[in-house]
């Protein structure tokens, strides 16, 4: 009598405290094991903020206008941030010759963008797991946008390449908050198509890029490259003030304990999370937080597996980008804005992979869950996507790289390319969602470990693009890229498949 009473108290005083119904119980088993963590029963205290089944301001269960308006706007300020990090591509041989660069200090004025995404996450991604995900997203925002605009006004090939730097910096937390963001809004079954809707733009940024900078760099001056996106990114930046919402859901189960206890007096009201650092400073929840990035590194093989299997599709991604102008302008004898057309096969590949991709991961799940009606399937059922993906890739990589040594008609080179694009960004969804379930407690965490050294290949792998070709041409350049994945990554997949499990249960704690 006395607990209905006080449920009944608790439901006055804000109608999304409720005590949880008999069905309840269904709910509460999906979200232990979405979670992968034990949850309090708000029936055994009623003081425990949590959300109930149906809670409206549980992200989880927005209307899905409000998701894809939020996915929407995250995606669209991917696109922008990754347009950035390639559009400099056909330009590299004109900024070289105004600043008097040679090969090596020309990629790294377009590879140190890259670079700055792989140290960003790692603080970026874990304050959004302290502070949310908005205050992070507003600030990079902003920051990314003063940078970008820097870029535009260098003087000297120092000043470009410090602020790229810089600019990349803000970038970066797009590859930090894309995960953590996606996470909080879907459910395990609708991951592929989640991760498919938001790929759309960025994966688009990453072939317009140099499609615009093409022209730009034929048309006018390669500074309006910097410009005309600072322009896209100062819109950007009022779009997601007034669009965008938190989805981390502990800091809006923390809000609503703080405007509880503060209308009703009673200091009581408490959520798992305020339970959990009760005893910690606000120092030590900080510092605990921003070394989970490197303690995933260092302790979870998963993470380590996974990041070496992302990390190569990603490098030679940003290989082929970085290079694919030259082909066309050294080899092909075509002009700037022509070479730059070219990246649209780079833009149609990926595109495709990514809405087929993430129709294939929702099927899979689909299937797998009407088989194990009685549980949920493990984060590990979804590797098994990526070797498709894998072999698709490799016979893309062989086509590209033989049709452009024998110099075959411009489409078969773009045929090629399409196809190694398609096929690896199929195998990289499923990577993604792989990490997303298996670490959905922390998974910004988790996505900024991985991309650590995504970044790093994606920085390093175009620096030796010039020497790789000249040296082996085309074919055998591409073969050797194609041998190196072959042959290590199928075991590292497969490893990854058999004992992704067993090494999750042995790995130390995320907290």
């Amino acid at each position: 009598m006395e607990t209905s009473k006080s449920n009944a108290r608790i439901s006055s005083s804000v109608d999304a405290i409720t005590a949880l119904p008999p069905a309840a119980e269904v709910e509460l088993t999906t979200i232990r094991e979405e979670t992968q963590q034990p949850i309090p029963d708000k029936l055994d205290d009623p003081y425990l903020v949590a959300f109930s089944p149906n809670d409206a301001s549980n992200p989880k269960n927005w209307h899905s206008r409000r998701k894809w308006a939020v996915t929407d706007v995250l995606s669209a300020t991917g696109f922008n941030r990754i347009m950035v990090s390639t559009i400099m591509a056909p330009a590299l041989p004109l900024i070289a010759q105004e600043f008097s660069m040679n090969s090596t200090e020309t990629m790294m004025s377009f590879s140190s963008y890259v670079l700055a995404t792989a140290l960003g996450p790692l603080i970026i991604g874990p304050l959004s797991e302290v502070y949310g995900r908005s205050p992070v997203l507003h600030a990079s925002n902003i920051w990314f946008l003063v940078f970008n605009i820097a870029c535009g006004f260098a003087n000297n090939k120092h000043a470009l390449i410090a602020a790229r730097v810089l600019a990349g910096l803000g970038a970066s937390s797009i590859y930090a908050l894309r995960g953590g963001v996606l996470g909080d809004m879907f459910t395990a079954k609708q991951r592929g198509k989640a991760i498919g809707v938001y790929q759309l733009f960025p994966l688009l940024g990453s072939a317009v890029g140099p499609i615009i900078g093409g022209f730009m760099a034929g048309r006018t001056t390669w500074r309006w490259m910097f410009w005309s996106t600072s322009a896209f990114q100062a819109v950007m930046v009022l779009v997601s003030f007034t669009v965008y919402r938190e989805t981390y859901a502990p800091l809006i189960l923390k809000r609503r304990a703080e405007r509880l206890r503060k209308t009703t007096g009673d200091d009581r009201y408490y959520t798992a999370l305020e339970r959990m650092q009760e005893k910690k400073s606000v120092r030590q929840v900080i510092t605990r937080a921003l070394s989970r990035p490197l303690r995933l590194m260092i302790h979870h093989p998963v993470i380590q597996v996974a990041s070496l299997i992302e990390a190569f599709y990603y490098g030679i991604l940003y290989l082929l980008l970085a290079s694919f102008a030259d082909l066309w302008t050294q080899h092909y004898h075509a002009s700037t804005e022509m070479s730059g057309l070219h990246y649209i096969a780079v833009a149609g590949g990926e595109l495709a992979g990514s809405q087929l991709g993430g129709y294939v991961l929702d099927a899979f799940y689909r299937r797998l869950r009407a088989r194990k009606a009685d549980s949920t399937p493990d984060p590990e059922n979804r590797l098994p996507l990526i070797f498709p993906g894998q072999l698709i890739g490799f016979v893309g990589l062989l086509i590209y790289g033989w049709t452009a040594q024998y110099h075959v008609h411009w489409i078969a080179v773009d045929v090629g390319i399409f196809v190694a694009c398609f096929g690896m960004q199929m195998s990289g969804m499923a990577t993604h969602a792989y990490i997303i379930d298996a670490y959905a407690e922390h998974t910004s965490s988790a996505q900024s470990a991985t991309q650590f050294l995504e970044s790093l290949a994606a920085f390093s792998f175009p620096l030796f693009a010039p020497v790789l070709y000249r040296t082996l041409g085309y074919g055998w350049g591409n073969t050797l890229l194609v041998a190196i994945g072959l042959f290590p990554g199928f075991p590292l997949v497969y490893a990854l498949w058999k004992c992704g499990l067993r090494w999750r249960t042995n790995s130390p704690s995320t907290e």
